[in-house]
Parts: structure tokens; sequence; C-alpha cells
């Protein structure tokens, strides 16, 4: 459990709304191309411009179009502690298999606090927990006692997806708590370097529009298939690096829209599409690499 390719899926929206059926066809979408899981309400699916309750129905919309084919994991943190505890009591009881809390963002606590919210969290529910960890975005960087002291509470605080180029971090971690400590890869460009030094999967958002190699990535390296996986790694390196040719998700949403996976190219302020000169730019990798969806 808890291995592999597990993507972060993006939100689909019509007129300004949230598109549950084609949200339903994308997690069909990757159960039909070897995906392990997904993730839910991920930073990919653009979260912080979701209301509690659209939230709340994309985790219910994911456990139910999976059908026990791939595992559903929840994003279900915010800022408010309030609101983290209304997202992850839910996800629990709509059959959630796991959940990802990212760390309290904009508040910069202090490492004691963190680790007695995600006790607070975790002492709530009783599937298991990672915590997110993206200092990119939240302003807070976690150390080894404050895993340890969470992990010390809570037996089901099973791993983290670690958002950082800090190799040495995830090799501290897996020394510290050994190998079935889930450590997912959370920036596209490092799942197969991260993966070698023993990470159990990624969550890459790249995975939205090829599934299918990215599953078969960590299929490689959890197989010791070390040469056949640093090929498929150069084959996705460009389009593991276009996610960030804008915000996250603007290009990859182009992307979809492009390749037909999504009916409409469409966010909520501040989110915008992309602008023509990063249209262009993809459209030159699309014909560039061959893309068409798999």
């Amino acid at each position: 459990m808890l291995r592999g390719s597990i993507p972060p899926i993006v939100t689909p929206f019509k007129n300004g709304q949230v598109d549950y059926d084609r949200l339903a066809d994308l997690i069909d979408f990757q159960a039909r191309n070897g995906t392990h899981g997904v993730l839910i309400n991920g930073t990919t699916s653009e979260p912080s411009t979701l209301t509690i309750e659209e939230r709340n129905r994309a985790v219910s919309v994911a456990v139910q179009a999976a059908r026990g084919r791939l595992q559903v994991v929840a994003a279900s943190g915010s800022q408010s502690h309030a609101e983290t505890v209304a997202l992850t009591e839910h996800a629990a009881r709509a059959g959630a298999d796991a959940l990802l809390v990212v760390t309290p963002y904009y508040i910069r606590p202090p490492q004691r606090g963190v680790a007695a919210y995600f006790i607070d969290i975790g002492r709530r529910v009783d599937i298991p927990l990672m915590m997110y960890h993206i200092p990119g975005r939240t302003a807070f960087r976690t150390d080894m006692a404050t895993l340890e002291e969470i992990a010390g509470a809570l037996p089901h605080f099973v791993g983290i997806k670690h958002a950082v180029d800090d190799h040495s971090f995830v090799t501290e971690m897996l020394h510290r708590f050994g190998p079935a400590f889930r450590v997912f890869v959370g920036l596209e460009e490092f799942t197969f370097p991260m993966m070698c030094l023993g990470a159990g999967g990624t969550m890459n958002a790249v995975a939205n529009v090829v599934p299918r190699d990215v599953a078969q990535l960590c299929n490689l390296v959890r197989a010791g298939q070390l040469e056949a996986a640093r090929a498929l790694h150069f084959k996705l390196f460009e389009l593991m690096k276009m996610v960030f040719w804008d915000t996250n998700p603007i290009p990859l949403k182009y992307l979809m829209k492009r390749l037909g996976l999504l009916e409409r190219n469409e966010h909520r302020l501040p989110m915008v599409p992309a602008a023509p000169e990063l249209e262009r730019r993809v459209d030159a990798l699309v014909e560039r690499l061959g893309l068409t969806a798999q």
C-alpha cells in the first residue's frame, strides 16, 4: 500500500463550477493506465481556490470512481486547523485510503506547533496519515525531531511527500525510520534519483498526461531495473520541467486541453489560463515529443 505513482489530479472546471463528471473520467483514465493511486486536492488541484464543500465532494467522487482499482489519497490540509479537521474527518468517512496533510501555510509556526497540530489531527482518524512538506509554498521546513515526535505519538503516521530539492534529508528519514517509511517525491524531476535512494513512489503531476510512463518508471526502479528506469527518466525530463514553466498547473492544464484530456482550460482567480507565448511553447513541446494521450 502507498507505493508507486500517485499523481495529484487536476480539478476540471466548467463555467466556474467543478466538473465532477470530468473528474471521474480522469480517475478512470488513471486506473486504465496502471497508476497505483490518485491524490485528490493536492497542489495541482488548485485546492486553495475551492470551498470545503467542493474539496469534500471531490474526494467522495474519486472514491466512487476508483471502485477499488487504485488507492485514493485525500489531501486534507489547510492553513486553518478547523478546516483541516473538517476535510480530514470527511475523507476518512468517505473511504479514502490515506491522508496527506500539508504543514499550515502563511502562519510560519514553530516546530513544536506543527508537531502538536499533526498529533491532534491524527488522533481524530485511524487511516494512514502523511505530511505534505513543501517549504516553497508554506514557508515551513520540518526538522527530524518534529517527524520523530509525530511518529512517536501516531502509529499510523506513515510517511511524507517531500517537495524539496534535498536528497540528504531523504536519506536521513529512511535511515531513521526504515524502508517502510513512505517517502513520496514531490518535485517531478527528482522522481528517479529520490526513488533510487529508497523513496517508495512519486506524486508527479506529469502523470496527469502520461500515467503509464510514470507508473512504469516507478515499477522499474522498484524492480531494480535502473538502466531502463534511467532511460524513461530522460524521456520524461522535458515534460517534468514543463510543469514549472508557469505556476502549476497552468502549463499542465493547457497541455491536457491540447491532448483532449480536459474539455476546457479553465482556472479560478487568481490562477489564469496559459498566456499565448506559453501556449506556443507547450505546442512546440507536443510536436517535438510526438505527445498523444495514453
